[in-house]
């Protein structure tokens, strides 16, 4: 059985994951969601990143804080990475390799061959992966917070009917909703 792709976002209620300004600390994870994530992205075993994901995630390269949720960094550091990138000339992360263009037929592949299942992260990559039919979840993390513009968590331009399949809300105001492309 092929290997599932997942896009994972963290986003405002009104669909950014960065605002105007490009920041997003207003959707940082209270314990309780970063807990939840960090099981979901257990199974994961290759993250497809595009280069401003990629610089954003090596942070858990050397993260070593024991805390229950930063155990993130045991996980991120478990898995594979492919850095989506041309201008990139070198990762300062373990099991990383770049690779300069997205190829929709090499991560057909990679579903077909992967140990584990895959995420992908960063909406302008994933965006590319939705395009081509290559996700098969979609995880969402709602922030209670309207942020007025910024990057889209989700392409414009793509009409995909989806089944929920899951829904968890937390105390904090965030709501995790799983969904899959319909048949």
């Amino acid at each position: 059985m092929p290997a599932r792709l997942t896009y994972s976002a963290l986003t405002s209620l009104d669909g950014f994951v960065e605002d105007e300004r490009g920041t997003f600390d207003w959707a940082a994870p209270d314990e309780e969601v970063h807990a939840f994530v960090n099981e979901l992205e257990r199974p994961i075993a290759t993250h497809l990143y595009g280069r401003r994901m990629y610089e954003t995630m090596v942070f858990w390269e050397t993260m070593d804080d024991e805390h229950p949720v930063m155990r993130y960094a045991q996980i991120w550091r478990g898995a594979e990475k492919v850095v989506y990138s041309r201008s990139l000339e070198t990762v300062s992360s373990a099991r990383t390799r770049i690779e300069r263009e997205f190829d929709p037929g090499a991560v057909r592949q990679l579903k077909e061959t992967a140990a584990g299942d895959l995420g992908i992260g960063g909406p302008e990559l994933a965006a590319e992966a939705i395009r081509a039919g290559l996700v098969d979840e979609f995880h969402l993390f709602l922030a209670p917070v309207l942020v007025g513009g910024g990057k889209r968590a989700l392409p414009d331009g793509v009409r995909l009917d989806l089944e929920l399949l899951a829904e968890r809300r937390f105390s904090g105001g965030f709501v995790y909703l799983r969904y899959r492309p319909r048949a």
